[in-house]
């Protein structure tokens, strides 16, 4: 039976000042479990007794299997310099920029898409949901354990990267998406639920593209929601490179 400063741990890895302090994040699900396990995630704590996951699952319905992990060692370390990140992780790759994407399932369904495509790393504003949040963890089905991501100021991160390397965006007055010439490297900025791209980060978009509606001219929703504009347009960018 699970003691109870155990369950009282547990729950307080539901708030990101929780996990920061004890340097845990829980996962629930075998999929999602497995996944972390085969990737190197090193558990602190496996349940699988249903009684002990009612009492600290996040989840309306729990899940057979709770894993408590340790915040991988990045996450708790200087983040490599802004001079460092484009050789690092941006030169000859194709990445996904989040500016202030809130949503947990939004972040966590994105985390999910750029598995699905193999875009491995994520760059975060720090006003974007912490990937450790619980619903985020559940909402990646298992990729939060194959994709990185980085928060950081996106504005200083765009602006050391080389005149010419494509920053892309989607934007009302963006060209076709589907007309576009789309290059193989590159970063793919997607903005906030309600708000978009902040001023600043949308001054340093230099590819922009547009999801055009169909028919043209009909009178249809007013946007798409982020996460699956972000698919359709990783979709594209793939299908294009074969």
């Amino acid at each position: 039976m699970i003691s109870k400063n155990k369950a009282k741990l547990i729950h307080t890895l539901e708030t990101r000042k929780g996990r920061e302090k004890a340097g845990l994040f829980v996962a629930e699900g075998p999929k999602i479990v497995n996944d972390l396990l085969h990737e190197g995630f090193v558990a602190e704590e496996i349940l699988d007794d249903l009684d002990d996951i009612r009492k600290v699952s996040f989840l309306k319905h729990p899940q057979p299997v709770l894993g408590v992990f340790r915040l991988p060692a990045a996450d708790r370390e200087t983040p490599p310099a802004y001079s460092d990140i484009f050789r690092q992780y941006l030169d000859n790759r194709l990445v996904l920029a989040l500016d202030g994407v809130q949503d947990p399932g939004n972040l966590g369904t994105i985390i999910r898409i750029a598995d699905w495509f193999g875009i491995e790393n994520i760059f975060c504003s720090q006003e974007t949901a912490d990937c450790w949040n619980p619903k985020v963890v559940q909402a990646t089905m298992g990729s939060i354990a194959r994709v990185k991501l980085h928060y950081l100021n996106l504005n200083r991160l765009t602006e050391g990267l080389p005149a010419d390397y494509p920053v892309y965006a989607t934007l009302l007055d963006g060209d076709s998406l589907y007309e576009h010439p789309l290059s193989k490297q590159g970063m793919i900025v997607m903005g906030n639920e309600g708000n978009g791209i902040t001023p600043m980060l949308r001054s340093k978009i230099n590819r922009k593209l547009l999801i055009p509606n169909y028919p043209p001219g009909r009178e249809t929703a007013e946007s798409l929601n982020v996460a699956i504009a972000t698919s359709i347009v990783c979709a594209e960018f793939r299908r294009r490179q074969g």
